[in-house]
C-alpha cells in the first residue's frame, strides 16, 4: 500500500517523480506529495486525493534539483489532508523523509521525543522518524538513520534526505518492499518496479535489514550494524507498454481482454504432451501427507479453488487459509506437509508472515506469485511465477485466472506422482485444456450482452452470488469484484446454504447471480435457483450454453462454452468480471482505482 520514489542523478528529479508517482497510481492512495532539493533547500508540495491534484498544483510552481523524494498516502495514522500527507520533516525542516508501513511503537517514541523539545504537526506515525533521526544527526545522515533504525518496531520502506547533505540519499527497508534502480543518467528508489519502467534497466531488490547508501558517484548496501553486503543486480523484464491501456478505458478492461493469452502462455511455458513441467525437482513434490494454502482476498479463492481440484484428483487433504487468520490461530504444524502461497505482488505482509511461519515449522514451500525477484519469491524454497505480466487495475482479473491455471497444473502434477488415473485421463484434460483460451475468446465476443445486462442492474442496492462445488470459490470472487468497483453490496454464498438464512433476502428486487455450468452440482444448482424463482428471486444465471432447463428458471442468462467441470472454472470468472466493470464503469465509479482499496497491500 501507498508508493514511494526516489531519485539521485544528473536529470531534473521533479519529472521522474511525477512518473514514478502516476505509474504507482494504482497501488491505492489518497494524498500524495513531492520534494526536491534545490541550492540547499527543500521544495515541497502535497496536496490530498489523487495525483490530478498534485499536478495541478505543481504547474504553479518551479523545483528544480536533481534530488528529490515522492509518495503516495494510503491513510493508517491521522485523516486526510496536506499536514498528513508525505514528506515529512524534522523540527528544522532540513530532514525530510517518505516511509511506507507502520510504526507501532511511535506513542512512546512521539512521548520521549516531545520532552526533548522536538515539536509535531502531523498525526502520523511516520514524522516520529524524522525526529527520532534528527535527534541523532551530527552531520551525518547515514549515522544518524543506522542509530534510529533499531528502535523502530513495525514495518518500514525509508527514504531520507538532509539539506546539509544534498549528494546523499539513505534508503532502510524492513518488512515493507524496496527496489534500487540503476541507471546511466542516476539512481532511482522505489516501493514497487513499476515505477522504475524505461528508467533503470538494472534493479536491485533490498532485504530486510538493509540499508541503501546512494550518492551521485556510486552506492552501498549495508546492513542495520553499517556492514558492507554484496548485492546481484537483476534486469528489469516490464516495458512502458505493458503498463499502457492500449486503447481501452480503464486498465481493467484491457486485463480482461488479456486473459486467453495469459491462459495460453501458462500453458505453453508448463505443459508439454500431457505432462506437466514446473522445472522444479520432482523430489520436492514427493513425500507430502497434507497441503496447506494460505492467502489473501482474490488470491484466497483461487487457493479454494485448489482444495477442490487437489483433493478431488490427487487425493492428497488440503487446506486454505486467509494469511491473516494463520498467522495468529494456534495452527497445529503436522510432519510432510507442503505449504503454498499466493499472492500477485510477492509482497503481501501477512501472506509473507504465514511463509516465514511455515519455515519456521520446517514446511516445504512454495510460492505462487507474478512478480519476478519479490521477497516471496525469494523467501520460498520454491517458486511458481503465474506469467500474467503487470496489473494495474486495483480488482484483480487477469492475476486471479493465472493463479487459477497454475493451481490446476499443480493439481495435475500431484495427481500424477500420487494417484494412477483410467487411461486417457491426461490426453483427455490437456486436450481440453488448451481449448480455453478460444473459449475465453468466444465470452469475449459477447461482451456487449453483458453490458446490457449491466445497464438493467446497476440501480440494484445488493447482489447474492451463489455456486456449489468447485465453483462456489468463483461465486465469492464475482461478489468481491462487484463490492470492490462499484461499491454495491454484495455476498457469495454456497448454494446449499442459501436456505439456512440468506434466502430471507429474496424478493423481486434482489438479483441473484447463479453459477452454474455443466457438472455433477449441475441439478443440485437448479433446485436453488427454483426456490429463488418461487420467491419473485431475480436470477441471472452463468451456464453452459444451450442448457434449456437452467435458461426457463433465469431471468437472464450468460452462456459459457461447454467445458469439463474443473476447467469451467476458468471460463465463469470472465463474465463475472465483465459484469462488475460495467456496472462500476456506468456507475461512473473510479473503476481501475477504487476508493479505500491498495494493489498491494504491504501493511498488517
Amino acid at each position: 500500500m501507498c508508493g514511494i520514489i526516489g531519485y539521485l542523478g544528473k536529470k531534473d528529479a521533479l519529472p521522474i517523480l511525477e512518473k514514478g508517482l502516476e505509474r504507482l497510481d494504482y497501488r491505492g492512495y489518497d494524498s500524495a506529495g513531492v520534494s526536491v532539493l534545490d541550492g540547499g533547500s527543500f521544495n515541497t508540495v502535497k496536496k490530498p486525493g489523487r495525483m490530478d491534484n498534485l499536478k495541478e498544483a505543481l504547474k504553479q510552481t518551479s523545483m528544480p534539483g536533481s534530488l528529490g523524494l515522492g509518495h503516495t498516502r494510503w491513510a493508517t495514522h491521522g485523516e486526510v489532508n496536506e499536514v498528513n500527507a508525505h514528506p515529512h520533516w524534522d523540527c528544522r525542516q532540513e530532514i525530510a523523509l517518505v516511509h511506507n508501513g507502520i510504526i507501532e511503537n511511535y506513542r512512546p517514541l512521539k512521548e520521549m521525543l516531545i520532552k526533548q523539545g522536538h515539536v509535531f504537526v502531523s498525526e502520523t506515525d511516520t514524522e516520529v522518524i524524522a525526529h527520532l533521526i534528527e535527534s541523532y544527526y551530527e552531520g551525518d545522515l547515514e549515522q544518524a538513520v543506522l542509530k534510529a533504525l533499531p528502535q523502530l518496531q513495525g514495518s518500514y520502506a525509508l527514504m531520507v534526505a538532509s539539506k546539509k547533505e544534498p549528494d546523499k540519499i539513505i534508503a532502510a527497508r524492513m518488512l515493507s518492499p524496496l527496489i534500487l534502480g540503476i541507471a546511466k543518467d542516476g539512481y532511482y528508489l522505489a516501493s514497487d518496479a513499476t515505477a522504475l519502467v524505461d528508467e533503470a534497466a538494472l534493479v536491485i531488490y533490498l532485504e530486510d535489514g538493509e540499508v541503501a547508501v546512494i550518492r551521485k558517484q556510486g552506492f552501498e548496501i549495508k546492513d542495520f550494524k553499517g556492514l558492507i553486503k554484496s548485492k546481484t543486480t537483476s534486469a528489469l523484464s516490464w516495458s512502458g507498454p505493458a503498463v499502457d491501456k492500449k486503447g481501452f478505458a480503464h486498465f481493467m478492461l484491457k486485463e480482461i481482454y488479456e486473459q486467453p493469452e495469459v491462459i495460453k502462455k501458462n500453458i505453453e511455458i508448463y505443459t508439454e504432451k500431457d505432462t506437466v513441467d514446473f522445472s522444479i525437482d520432482q523430489r520436492f513434490f514427493q513425500d507430502i501427507d497434507r497441503i496447506t494454502i494460505v492467502a489473501c482476498g482474490t488470491a484466497y479463492h483461487a487457493g479454494l479453488l485448489a482444495e477442490y481440484m487437489i483433493e478431488e484428483i490427487a487425493g492428497i487433504p488440503v487446506t486454505v487459509d486467509t494469511s491473516s487468520e494463520f498467522r495468529y490461530r494456534n495452527f497445529v504444524p503436522e510432519a510432510k506437509t507442503l505449504f503454498v502461497c499466493i499472492s500477485q505482488s510477492g509482497e503481501t505482509a501477512d501472506t509473507l508472515a504465514g511463509l516465514r511461519l511455515a519455515k519456521e515449522f520446517g514446511f516445504k514451500t512454495l510460492a505462487m506469485v507474478n512478480v519476478e525477484n519479490s521477497t516471496i519469491a525469494r523467501e520460498a524454497d520454491k517458486v511458481i511465477y503465474t506469467n500474467a505480466g503487470p496489473e494495474i487495475g486495483v480488482a484483480s482479473t487477469k492475476a486471479y485466472l493465472s493463479q487459477i491455471i497454475v493451481l490446476q497444473l499443480l493439481a495435475l502434477k500431484l495427481t500424477h506422482l500420487y494417484r494412477k488415473q483410467l487411461p486417457g485421463f491426461y490426453y483427455r484434460y490437456f486436450t481440453e485444456l488448451k481449448k480455453i483460451p478460444l473459449y475465453l475468446e468466444k465470452i469475449l465476443a459477447e461482451a456487449p450482452v453483458i453490458e446490457s445486462l449491466a445497464e438493467e442492474l446497476q440501480k440494484a442496492s445488493n447482489f447474492l452470488y451463489l455456486g456449489r462445488g468447485i465453483n462456489y470459490p468463483n461465486a465469492l470472487e464475482g461478489a468481491l469484484k462487484l463490492k470492490e468497483i462499484s461499491y454495491i453490496h454484495a455476498e457469495g454464498y454456497a448454494g446449499g446454504e442459501m436456505k439456512h438464512g440468506p434466502i430471507a433476502l429474496i424478493d423481486k428486487e434482489l438479483p441473484v447471480i447463479a453459477i452454474s455450468p455443466a457438472g455433477r452440482v449441475r441439478d443440485k444448482m437448479l433446485s436453488n435457483m427454483l426456490e429463488v424463482k418461487a420467491r419473485q428471486g431475480k436470477i441471472v444465471g452463468i451456464i453452459t450454453e444451450g442448457d434449456s432447463d437452467l435458461m426457463q428458471a433465469c431471468y437472464k442468462t450468460i452462456p459459457v462454452p461447454f467445458a469439463e467441470e474443473h476447467l469451467s472454472t476458468m471460463l465463469v470468472p470472465l463474465p463475472l468480471q465483465l459484469l462488475a466493470y460495467y456496472i462500476a464503469a456506468k456507475k461512473g465509479c473510479d473503476v481501475d482505482k477504487p476508493r479505500n482499496l491498495a494493489k498491494s497491500v504491504t501493511v498488517e
